[in-house]
């Protein structure tokens, strides 16, 4: 009898169940409609420093150090924050974790708003405290999984996802509303919305029925957890889908302005335009990884960053080459974190998806902004860190067509039983 190739049943182990799909009631869809807009709102909290940054640089008078480590810290806290915080909503679920980050954010964007901007050292601990928001990643991922059927996860986590988006608002509003309102205006603003959502969350939202809850100590899922190859695998891949993402979103206004000569408002509205296309993507990375499997779709988004990257690296002529160089740059990273977390929900055991999630988060989301920004520090240029981009990316696409598809591959007779 022939064996089924590897192809086959890495196509298998995706769409097996698909004939025998379960209907995804309303209420799974309100609760990934309210977790969508906590991510989101969250994320515009976390990312209130980044746009002020230059606002800083001159009225603080701060070296480019000092602005990169002001930037750095909430990304920092909030992506090493997730790996307890996706531990705790193993535990507790969504609807205690979604409310309790969101009311903990409002303190550091009240204090950063009302007191904390008066010199560098009150804006680092309020940055560290802001860092709380972009723990709510963790909290969202395995709350929608546990509402969703297999076959359903890509696209439901690809939809969460996309509140991401959340900082594209802090980029388009809180410049405009310090120079009209004054500094504490967008602050003020957003810790009201934060405040709200959090008393919404602890009245609407419901964990799934039949969530696995585990039942050993959270240092012990942890470490169970950082023992798990999907951990590493997701953390690697994590590192340069959303990775890359954040690196631009925060530094690509500069980058512009720099290399190009633009103005500071049009660069603004280029970085919206990427960030918002790769939020636009983000679903559809998850809704492809349904149909045809994560493995292709990140194999696909890896090699347009690649090429991408590779081109970016040489500084062409913004039109059109470096158009659709970043353009692609921004689908490929959407649609390829979109697929990193279908392939945590294929992959990841039910009770560790929190786990999982925290860790590839926590492990892989901050490292990308902080290399570029050092490079940039050390040579005036981020062509080096676009080119370390490319040779990343080819390294990830490797991973992806060997240990990945493996484990992909490995997960078959589970998804049969599923």
């Amino acid at each position: 009898m022939l064996q089924p190739s590897r192809k086959q049943n890495e196509a298998t182990a995706v769409s097996v169940s698909v004939s025998a799909s379960a209907p995804v009631s309303g209420r799974a869809w309100l609760m990934l409609a309210l977790a969508t807009v906590g991510f989101a709102v969250n994320f515009w909290a976390w990312a209130l420093l980044s746009p002020l940054g230059p606002h800083f640089k001159d009225s603080l008078r701060l070296t480019s150090f000092q602005q990169s480590l002001l930037v750095a810290v909430p990304v920092v806290v909030g992506s090493l924050g997730r790996i307890p915080v996706g531990a705790l909503t193993d535990r507790f679920g969504g609807r205690v974790m979604f409310p309790c980050v969101s009311a903990a954010t409002v303190v550091p964007v009240l204090y950063l708003g009302l007191a904390g901007h008066s010199s560098l050292t009150a804006l680092l601990a309020g940055g560290f405290f802001l860092g709380i928001g972009g723990t709510a990643f963790a909290v969202g991922v395995p709350f929608v999984n546990a509402w969703f059927p297999p076959e359903r996860r890509g696209l439901a986590i690809g939809i969460f996802g996309a509140g991401m988006g959340g900082t594209a608002i802090s980029r388009l509003t809180t410049v405009k509303l310090v120079k009209a309102h004054g500094m504490a205006n967008p602050f003020l603003i957003t810790a009201a919305v934060l405040a709200l959502y959090a008393v919404v969350a602890a009245l609407v939202l419901r964990d799934a029925p039949g969530r696995t809850v585990p039942t050993e100590p959270l240092a012990g899922r942890l470490a169970t957890t950082l023992r798990l190859g999907i951990t590493w695998q997701a953390s690697a891949l994590y590192a340069v889908a959303f990775g890359g993402y954040v690196a631009f979103s925060v530094y690509l206004p500069t980058y512009l302005k720099t290399g190009y000569g633009l103005a500071q408002t049009d660069a603004a509205n280029r970085m919206a335009g990427f960030v918002l296309f790769a939020v636009a993507l983000r679903p559809i990375g998850g809704w492809l990884s349904d149909r045809i499997g994560p493995v292709r779709v990140l194999a696909m988004s890896l090699t347009v960053v690649l090429a991408g990257a590779f081109v970016q690296a040489f500084t062409p002529g913004l039109a059109p080459i470096g158009t659709i160089a970043f353009l692609a740059l921004a689908a490929a990273l959407g649609a390829g974190s979109g697929a990193v977390f279908a392939l945590v929900a294929l992959i990841a055991p039910a009770n560790k998806v929190g786990s999982v999630t925290g860790a590839a988060g926590g492990l892989g989301g901050f490292i990308p902004p902080l290399v570029m920004g050092s490079l940039y520090g050390a040579y005036g240029s981020y062509a080096l860190g676009l080119a370390l981009l490319a040779a990343v990316a080819a390294a990830a696409l490797t991973l992806t067509g060997t240990g990945v598809r493996q484990s992909v591959t490995r997960r078959v007779p589970a998804t049969h039983a599923n």
